[in-house]
């Protein structure tokens, strides 16, 4: 582990990471046509962007959040003034402070752009007067990370409460069990770096020693080093909800890449094509975990290939951002990049109150 950097430096980086990532894409949002990306902001985007006419998020600044940081922002102060992940208390924040803002199409509500898994949330909360807990929909993408990060943060230290937290908050918007594992399995990850690990080969061999304990809710059939079974070997115990730990092994996998010199993704930002530029989670998430073991010591350099790769470019930069916002620690994230993000200091504060918070229980 990394014991050179204070706790509560990554757990704050991570947070941080995440809300600069989110910034810095607002502009070249969703270009899948490179050619009109650059055409648009140059050879190579180095810092926060107006969107353009016509474009998503229009009409926002340099350096405004979107709504993704809107909803991250509303669980961070849920979390930091209760001191603990309490559903009801985030779920009469959205029902009060986001849901007002949007009318169920996709050009609303705060940056502009209102995403799928919430636009159903807010018909069947609003509209339909369901209750929360009937409000998931089939959405297959990044948003409940994209949030639920900070709770990973908050129980970097409590497997268990980690992952019971990530997944009741998950399914208040999506409910694909598959989706639920992968944002579960991300929030794992994140709080082994918040803990001091790197993300590398060796990441999933933790992970699974978690599964082992009844700390992570992942059924594991093979043995230690993906090893078969053998005959007369009892049958595991199945942990929890999720059949397969295939969402905690694939970090692994996409670090080892990272680290391999006979693979080469050249420049990096191509990871994007190489695993897919779409909003969908099995796309993301490879090129995220990808990015954050290439860069592990250089934030700088892991949030700026995310951003320039295209495409469903926030979801990427986010997860980037904490990532490896959480392995190099917040002190050092360039300054120039809180500088320029709008409520810097705001958000600041209410990181390192969350970190503050880890050891405390």
């Amino acid at each position: 582990m990394n014991h050179s950097l204070d706790i509560k430096d990554r757990a704050a980086g991570a947070i941080m990471g995440a809300f600069i990532g989110d910034a810095l894409a607002l502009g070249p949002h969703w270009y899948y046509d490179l050619d009109e990306l650059r055409r648009d902001y140059g050879d190579w985007i180095d810092n926060y962007t107006d969107p353009k006419p016509g474009r998503y998020h229009a009409g926002l600044k340099a350096g405004q959040p979107s709504q993704a940081g809107f909803i991250l922002k509303l669980l961070l102060r849920s979390l930091v003034e209760k001191n603990e992940y309490d559903e009801q208390d985030f779920c009469a924040r959205m029902d009060d402070e986001l849901f007002p803002l949007l009318d169920g199409s996709p050009v609303s509500g705060p940056g502009n752009y209102t995403s799928q898994s919430i636009r159903d949330a807010w018909r069947k909360r609003v509209q339909q007067n369901l209750p929360w807990g009937q409000t998931g929909g089939h959405a297959d993408t990044t948003e409940a990370i994209e949030r639920t990060l900070a709770i990973a943060v908050r129980y970097a230290l409590q497997p268990d409460k980690l992952a019971a937290a990530i997944s009741d908050n998950s399914v208040l918007t999506q409910i694909d069990d598959t989706v639920v594992s992968m944002t579960v399995a991300f929030g794992a990850v994140l709080a082994q770096l918040v803990q001091g690990d790197q993300l590398d080969a060796d990441i999933s061999t933790k992970l699974m020693a978690l599964v082992k304990s009844g700390a992570l809710p992942f059924h594991a059939v093979t043995n230690d080093g993906l090893q078969p079974p053998q005959k007369g070997d009892p049958d595991p115990p199945r942990a929890g909800r999720f059949a397969s730990p295939d969402a905690l092994i694939s970090p692994s996998f996409m670090a080892a890449a990272a680290f391999d010199s006979e693979i080469q993704i050249q420049p990096p930002w191509k990871v994007s094509i190489v695993y897919g530029m779409p909003c969908a989670i099995y796309h993301q998430l490879p090129a995220a975990y990808y990015l954050s073991a290439l860069f592990h010591d250089d934030f700088e350099s892991a949030i700026l290939n995310a951003v320039n790769g295209g495409g469903q470019n926030q979801a990427r930069a986010i997860l980037v951002g904490a990532l490896t916002g959480a392995q190099v620690g917040l002190s050092a994230i360039p300054k120039r990049f809180l500088d320029g993000l709008e409520q810097a200091d705001e958000l600041l504060s209410l990181a390192q109150k969350l970190a503050s918070q880890l050891e405390n229980g």
